[in-house]
């Protein structure tokens, strides 16, 4: 009898709330709040699957065509990308040669002013690149900024890197590549009572630096030092707050949340939103994607309460410091970040990176100093290029990819 009524009240509170929603005060609030807490909280449940058929590997004629590039392209662009803006292009005008081009309308002028992020997604694009030729027997000859390396702030029209390819029999196959299809950033609660082993952390680490690559110094925590943790938590936790409540940045993700299956299908980038409730609303007109919630709105306090139960939830954080922050480090750290989490997705581990307090905008300040300091990133041009947390979680479905043929120049 007492789950009876217990049912018949939750079902009557539901109604009531249903009618102040159609009455219009909480539409924005509570639109914006499941807009947060799925879209941005990385949700891909019910994702069309034309929306992320390029995470089946190459279509089978592409690896009998004359030009192999679209082979090894098709691998590339399943790098990640911060906001998975995807704003690479690949220039096949010269023949065995692939011109790297970043796209200059898909950018993060609020949240990433400097363009660090673009970069090291650049680098990331640049490794698959590489693994998959060697798959192929190529050598990638990458040659970075071949025209000159851009300024401090923003990306310009010149080429990031030029890769030349030659067939070499003497090409060693990268055993990180049977991971590429596997790869997928986990945004969902993780396993607090599984500590992440001592031998997976090391293997991390030693991904991130292989022969002859740019040396990143990779540090980690776990659950051996909850003091530590906790700090961890702290500073992703303010940082995420400072993010959710300036205007520009939030409105920055508002920009690129896709919003239902047609959306979905029709981008294929973005922040995925599938929430049937928030749709449906999207499909009356009800939910404005063009205003910022208030801080103190439900729909800012609610995503804060839930992304503190994700980080209660991580037994580990991960952080990668390189001695530089120019452009050619930014991309090295982006190809050793991939490698990293590649291992670790070989290491039955989740991953989510943790951009905000990395960010180079005033109101990250504070953050900013705070994880540097943590991580040990104190000397002068010392640079926390990742920091991410680390556990074990459920499968998460892949984030959409656009058509290989969007990404071409010919």
């Amino acid at each position: 009898m007492d789950t009876q009524v217990n049912r018949q009240m939750d079902s009557t509170v539901q109604r009531r709330q249903f009618i102040r929603i159609l009455g219009g005060g909480a539409v924005s609030a509570i639109a914006a709040a499941t807009t947060a807490s799925v879209a941005l909280a990385g949700c891909s449940a019910g994702i069309p699957a034309e929306a992320i058929e390029a995470w089946k590997g190459p279509d089978s004629t592409l690896a009998s065509v004359t030009d192999v590039r679209h082979w090894l392209l098709s691998y590339a662009i399943l790098a990640p990308h911060s906001h998975n803006l995807q704003s690479w292009i690949a220039d096949l005008r010269t023949p065995r040669q692939i011109t790297l081009y970043c796209d200059l309308q898909r950018l993060l002028p609020q949240t990433d002013p400097l363009s660090r992020q673009i970069m090291m997604s650049h680098g990331t694009f640049l490794e698959l690149l590489d693994m998959a030729a060697r798959e192929r027997g190529l050598r990638a000859d990458i040659t970075l900024f071949p025209q000159g390396a851009f300024g401090l702030t923003t990306p310009d029209a010149r080429p990031v890197a030029t890769v030349r390819l030659t067939p070499d029999a003497t090409v060693q196959r990268d055993p990180l590549f049977a991971q590429v299809l596997q790869r997928h950033t986990n945004r969902s609660g993780y396993d607090i009572t599984r500590a992440v082993p001592a031998p997976a952390w090391a293997a991390m680490a030693d991904a991130a630096n292989p022969a002859g690559a740019a040396t990143v110094r990779v540090g980690h925590i776990g659950l051996d030092n909850g003091v530590v943790l906790d700090e961890h938590r702290r500073i992703a936790r303010e940082a995420w707050r400072i993010e959710l409540t300036v205007p520009r940045t939030i409105m920055e993700s508002f920009e690129v949340l896709r919003v239902g299956a047609s959306e979905i299908a029709a981008h294929r980038d973005g922040l995925s939103l599938t929430s049937p409730v928030v749709v449906a609303m999207d499909r009356l007109g009800l939910f404005d994607r063009k205003r910022a919630p208030g801080t103190h709105d439900y729909a800012t306090t609610s995503q804060i309460k839930e992304f503190d139960a994700k980080l209660a939830s991580t037994p580990g954080f991960l952080w990668m410091v390189t001695p530089a922050n120019d452009r050619f480090t930014q991309i090295q750290a982006g190809r050793a970040y991939v490698r990293l989490q590649l291992a670790a997705t070989a290491q039955g581990l989740a991953m989510q990176p943790l951009s905000q307090a990395l960010q180079e905008y005033a109101e990250q300040r504070q953050p900013y100093a705070d994880i540097h300091a943590l991580a040990g990133a104190t000397e002068s041009g010392s640079t926390v290029q990742m920091w991410a947390r680390v556990g074990y979680a459920p499968e998460v479905e892949p984030a959409p990819r656009r058509r290989l043929k969007d990404f071409i120049r010919v």
